[in-house]
Formats: structure tokens, C-alpha cells, sequence
């Protein structure tokens, strides 16, 4: 929606402006009561106001948009939280920590359920949904031409489902309120005490809207309007919905109908999209993960009739400066590294590392490639290179196509007792860097990287392909899911010498894990895994599921990453104030690390490099990445958090509302079930 997001503040403008009146406005939307009829009367007017509600459930400027989920804060603002609950990042949250007790008044009962409203709007999950109830109810009302109202319910149809999917994939079933409410409630007036719904309600309503969304939007749209829900991607994001439905978090006795179910809604989405253009993006060739690292930015172009062929839910953004009108994603900021003027607050661990396959599709130890730890970084997924940075890799930018990122370290005296010696000026936490959708013609100039315009593509094809072979597998249709994950891998540019890309699994759960393996490397970074782990109960084994699939739990885990030691040539560790690798007034102190010239019988650098990592580089697993502060501290998992319990502000705003089972509440444990 690169046009849209320029002119979203411009247009909220215009509906000030055009109801003539900005107190009048502004008056009502102080007093919770709707606003001015004026706004649905105009094409324009009503246009703005439905991208104001795309804004509200999106990143705003700024935000690293890949690991920003909209229930991922401890507020309700959105934030990167959830991507600290897996493998891929390293930290504290408050879901991750030791509690004496699980307890609605701890930091652990999520805030993003909302509380009540106040004399001023708050962007949380009912504001949201009254908004969108506010304007179904009267955009019919106002003499707009029916093909103008029917795209704009369609798209807001679309929001509600996704704002009530979110509340409950978190909490299980919640009130269902799809009629604006008065905020101004008199005494004794109960009408507005709307109790929870059962989860298949929710489930069912949720569904309901996105048939109205799918019923009333185009197949795609201009490029002007690229970001606009489809009526594609709103069946896409209904095979998610009912995946979701399907997996075990929700279904405990593994029911094959609601497989099914989702297996038809998934298959359903793929039909349109293929229809209208959408599929795997290939644009220049599969081999080595090209077209896989290129699909980030091939948005607003016109191939295949759509902007980007992969893109089925679209996060826009612009490279613009102006306060007014910018909109930047902070992804390319964050990873970047402090060397290259960005900020390197997002890095990888080493157990994404040991996720990726090599380039045969088969894990270390099972692959026709010798795997050396030394070297773990030789004959991976093609994936892997175009997703984690290592010590001495490529990583090109604007004007230098040939950088190389290095993140070794050695010890600057005898006597220390960790390598306390950096390469880098601010160095990576865990001694890896992330490259995935990083724009190899963003410029480092200073302040640059903050202005990426890099979309963010929430919902990909390859999401599409992966949900429908796992629907497959659920309703036993093995040899459907087969292909569909080897279509995944043939775009990623992943060797088939056996026939099936690597992948060796027989029976239905070793599919499940496999598929669920392809996702944690084909959408890694793009905030998934949490919401993976969460479906599958895979966070501990309490009910069984890391054993079935052969998977470790990340309860108990510390996540962890690499120092690169620097040693001599006779393999004792290099002691010294100086870098040793980094020729400067004098030369290196052991050796060069981009010399002029390389030694005899070595021609490239890809030799070199192997090389110093051969002869100059011991390899030492970093456990410093967790909580310091905390003797031991390891990722801690309560099996309550599989659906969690509304906070103590929640309640109070509303105490007629039960509470989650198995935690407890105002008025003790009231035993709300998720599961019904």
C-alpha cells in the first residue's frame, strides 16, 4: 500500500476537514459516542477512516516489523515480546520467568485484553472492534454507491476477524460485541455485561466475518492500492484461523473433522490466489535461494498481474523523511550492524543455527555433506545464508558488495577468564548476526537504515502452502502434504538428490514434526514460531506432544551463540590489546583477515575463510546471551500460559467476566474453559 501509507495522515485530514467542523469531531471522538455521519458520506472521507483502522492493527513508523506482533507487549501497543519465547531470540520477559505463583495481579496475565474505557481512546482489542462496529453500522446509511461500501465493509469484516482471533488464540473464547455499545452506562444498566463466549463461538463468528470479507473484495486490486486486504488473503487468513482450530492447543482429542475442515478452507485460499496471480515467488531462479532472498523486495512492481506474488497479507511501508508522512520499518536499523551506522539490537541464536538443514534438506550427521562444527556454517539450507550472518560472511550494502561482517573476539590478558577482546566497536550479542530481508542497496549513511521502506509481508504464499500440508497430514493425506513441502523447498533452492529434498518422514507425526520443522526455517523472524510452539503444546511436555513429534522443549532451555576466539597459528590463544586479525599502522599481530593476496594454493575467499577458520579460530558456545543478573536462569514455562487469564484491570473494568481456568480472580478460580 506504498501510495495508501503516504496519504493515510493527509486523508485523516480531509475527514476533519470535510465535516466542517475539527471541534465537532474531535468532540465526538472524545465522547466515545461515534463521530460525525459526514465521514460516510464521502468516498474519501469513508476511505481514510478504514485505513486508519489498518493503521491501528499495524507497526507504527519505526518498529522493526518482522518480530512486531500486535499482542506482543506488556501493554496493548504492540511490541517484540513474543519473539523472545522461542529459539530464535535470547532474553527475559515476563512470560519466560520464575513466579511463586500463577496469579491474575503477576506480570504474566497478559494487559492486551484491555480495561475499561476511559476519557480517552486507548488503540487496544475493544477500541479497535468498536471502531469497525461504529462504521458497519453506518456506512449504509450515508448514500455511497454499493461497490464503494461493499470493498469497505469488506476490509473491516476482515479486521474484526483478525482482532478476535488474536484475543483468542491468547485467552480462548472472549465476549463477542459486534454492536457498538454506549461507553456511557447508566446505574443499574447491565445490557452492556457481555460474558465470554465459548472458544467454537468465537471461532464460528470469527469465520462468519471473513465469509462476508471473502464475498465482498476483489481477487487483488491495483498498484495503488498494494496492501489491500483481498478476497484471498481473508480465505488465507481463514485456513490460519481454523489450522489454528485444528492444532492441539485446541483440539485435545485430535477430531479429524476439524482437520478437514481446515484442510478445505486452506485448499479453498490457495484456488483464489492462484487465480488471481499469487504463488511462489521465483523471479530470478531458484538456485541458491535467489528469488527466496529477493521476494522482500519486489513489492509495487507488477509481475504476474499482482505487486508480489507471495505477498497475501501485506504490512506497508515508505523510505519517506517528513514526520508527517513517514512510515519506516526499523527491521533494517536493528539488524544491521553498529560497524555499518545500524544498530544490531536483533540477533540470532545458536539453536537457529543447528535448525537448518544442509543443502541436501537433511539435518547434520544424516546428510551426503560432512557437517564439522568448526565450520557449521559449510553446505547449508541455501535459506541459512540469506537468514544468519557468521563471523567473516558476506554481507552486502549500498556501494560495498563485498563487506564482511566479523565477530571474533580474544583475550586481552593472561588473565581473563572470557575472551573480553571485540572486533566490533558495539558487538553482537551473540556473536551472530540476522541478514534475513536485509536490502543489500540500502545505503549506510547516517540515519539510513532507519528509512527502509521494506514491506513487511505477514502473510506469505509459502504460509498458505505450509498450512495446507499441514491439514493434509492432519486428515492423512501424506502424500499431498510431500509435495507441497517439497515445493517450499524447491523454491529455497535446496538440492533434491533423493527425490523428496531430504525429507524422510513415514508415519503422521514424524510429517508433523517435519512440516513444523520447514516453518521454523521458512518463516523464521517473521513472528510465527511463538504462535507454532503455543498450537502444538511444544513449550513443555506436559502433555506429551515434544515427545511424540521427537522435539525438545524449550522449558529448562538457555539459548545461546558464539565466540569466535582468535588463536595463533601453533593453536595457543592469542593475548594481546590489539586486534589480531585487523592490519592497522603496523601489521596484524597474527594475521590479516582480508589480506591482499591470499596464501599459496588458495584462490577465493570462501577458501580463506575457511582457512583462518581452520587454523586461527576456535569455536566456544556463548552462555551469556540469558538473564545475568539471575544465578542459572533458565526459560521458564507454566502450562497455564497455553491460554492465558485475564489481569486485574481487566477484571475490575468488567467483574462479571470469568476467569481462564486455572487461574485465579477476584472472586477466586471461576474455571472459564477454553476448550469448549
Amino acid at each position: 500500500m506504498k501510495r495508501n501509507k503516504v496519504l493515510l495522515l493527509l486523508l485523516l485530514g480531509m475527514i476533519v476537514n470535510s465535516v466542517g467542523c475539527k471541534d465537532d469531531f474531535l468532540q465526538e471522538k472524545s465522547d466515545l459516542t461515534g463521530m460525525n455521519d459526514d465521514v460516510y458520506m464521502y468516498e474519501n472521507t469513508a476511505t481514510a477512516f478504514v485505513d486508519y483502522v489498518y493503521a491501528q492493527f499495524q507497526p507504527s513508523d519505526g518498529n522493526a516489523a518482522f518480530i512486531w506482533e500486535l499482542s506482543g507487549n506488556s501493554a496493548s501497543a504492540g511490541g517484540d515480546t513474543w519473539s523472545k519465547m522461542s529459539q530464535e531470540r535470547a532474553g527475559e520477559t515476563n512470560y519466560n520467568k520464575v513466579y511463586s505463583k500463577i496469579s491474575y495481579t503477576q506480570d504474566h496475565a497478559p494487559k492486551y485484553f484491555g480495561e475499561a474505557m476511559t476519557g480517552s481512546i486507548v488503540n487496544n482489542p475493544y477500541t479497535r472492534i468498536r471502531q469497525i462496529n461504529l462504521f458497519l453500522e453506518n456506512i449504509d446509511l450515508h448514500g455511497l454507491p454499493e461497490d464503494v461500501r461493499t470493498k469497505l465493509k469488506g476490509q473491516m469484516y476482515f479486521w474484526r476477524a483478525y482482532q478476535y482471533f488474536d484475543l483468542v488464540r491468547l485467552y480462548g473464547g472472549v465476549p463477542l460485541i459486534l454492536k457498538t455499545q454506549n461507553p456511557i452506562i447508566p446505574e443499574g444498566d447491565t445490557s452492556s455485561e457481555i460474558p465470554r463466549s465459548t472458544s467454537s463461538e468465537c471461532i464460528e463468528q470469527i469465520c462468519s466475518d471473513l465469509d462476508m470479507a471473502i464475498s465482498m473484495l476483489p481477487g487483488k486490486w491495483n498498484s495503488s492500492n498494494w496492501g489491500r486486504i483481498t478476497s484471498g488473503a481473508a480465505a488465507a487468513f481463514k485456513g490460519r484461523v481454523l489450522l489454528t482450530w485444528a492444532s492441539p492447543l485446541f483440539n485435545r482429542t485430535d477430531e479429524v473433522s476439524r482437520w478437514q475442515r481446515a484442510y478445505d478452507a486452506n485448499k479453498t485460499a490457495m484456488e483464489m490466489l492462484d487465480a488471481n496471480g499469487f504463488g511462489l515467488f521465483k523471479t530470478g531462479g531458484v538456485a541458491n535461494g535467489t528469488a527466496w532472498g529477493n521476494m522482500w523486495f519486489a513489492n509495487n512492481t507488477t509481475a504476474n498481474g499482482v505487486n508480489n506474488s507471495e505477498g497475501v497479507i501485506v504490512f506497508g511501508f515508505n523510505n519517506l523523511t517528513s514526520s508527517g508522512t513517514k512510515k519506516n520499518n526499523g527491521w533494517e536499523n536493528s539488524l544491521r550492524s553498529a560497524d555499518l551506522n545500524g544498530s544490531g539490537s536483533i540477533v540470532p541464536t545458536k539453536q537457529m543455527v543447528d535448525a537448518f538443514p544442509m543443502k541436501d534438506g537433511k539435518m547434520p550427521g544424516s546428510s551426503t555433506y560432512a557437517y564439522e562444527t568448526k565450520k557449521f556454517y559449510k553446505n547449508r539450507d541455501p535459506r541459512f545464508y540469506k537468514t544468519i550472518v557468521y563471523n567473516g560472511a558476506i554481507w552486502p550494502y549500498s556501494g560495498a558488495t563485498t563487506y564482511k561482517q566479523w565477530t571474533y573476539s580474544w583475550y586481552k590478558t593472561a588473565g581473563s577468564t572470557a575472551p573480553d577482546g571485540r572486533t566490533e566497536k558495539a558487538a553482537s550479542a551473540s556473536g551472530l548476526y540476522l541478514c534475513k530481508a536485509t536490502n543489500p542497496s540500502a545505503s549506510n549513511a547516517a540515519g539510513h537504515f532507519k528509512e527502509s521502506g521494506t514491506d513487511f509481508m505477514e502473510m506469505r504464499y509459502a504460509e498458505v502452502v505450509l498450512n495446507l500440508a499441514e491439514c493434509a497430514i492432519g486428515i492423512n493425506n501424506l502424500s499431498e502434504a510431500l509435495t507441497l513441502i517439497k515445493s517450499i523447498r524447491d523454491r529455497a533452492g535446496i538440492e533434491n538428490k533423493d527425490g523428496n529434498y531430504g525429507i524422510t518422514a513415514s508415519s503422521r507425526n514424524e510429517y508433523f514434526a517435519a512440516v513444523l520443522n520447514e516453518r521454523k526455517i521458512e518463516l523464521a523472524y517473521e513472528g510465527k514460531r511463538f504462535w507454532d510452539l503455543r498450537r502444538w503444546l511444544l513449550f513443555d511436555d506436559t502433555y506429551g506432544y515434544c515427545t511424540k513429534l521427537n522435539m525438545q522443549p524449550i522449558n529448562g532451555m538457555r539459548r545461546t551463540g558464539y565466540y569466535f576466539v582468535v588463536k595463533k597459528s601453533d593453536g595457543t590463544k592469542y593475548v594481546g590489546p590489539n586486534d589480531p586479525l585487523k592490519d592497522g599502522t603496523t601489521p596484524a599481530p597474527v594475521i590479516q583477515r582480508e589480506p591482499s593476496s591470499y596464501p599459496a594454493g588458495i584462490t577465493t575467499y570462501d577458501q580463506y575463510l575457511d582457512y583462518l577458520y581452520d587454523t586461527y579460530f576456535d569455536i566456544v558456545e556463548r552462555d551469556n546471551l540469558e538473564n545475568t543478573s539471575v544465578s542459572n536462569w533458565k526459560f521458564t514455562w507454566y502450562p497455564q500460559y497455553y491460554f492465558f487469564g485475564l489481569n486485574a484491570k481487566s477484571l475490575a473494568g468488567a467483574p462479571y467476566l470469568q476467569q481462564t481456568k486455572d487461574w485465579d480472580s477476584l472472586s477466586g478460580f471461576d474455571g472459564f474453559d477454553p476448550l469448549k
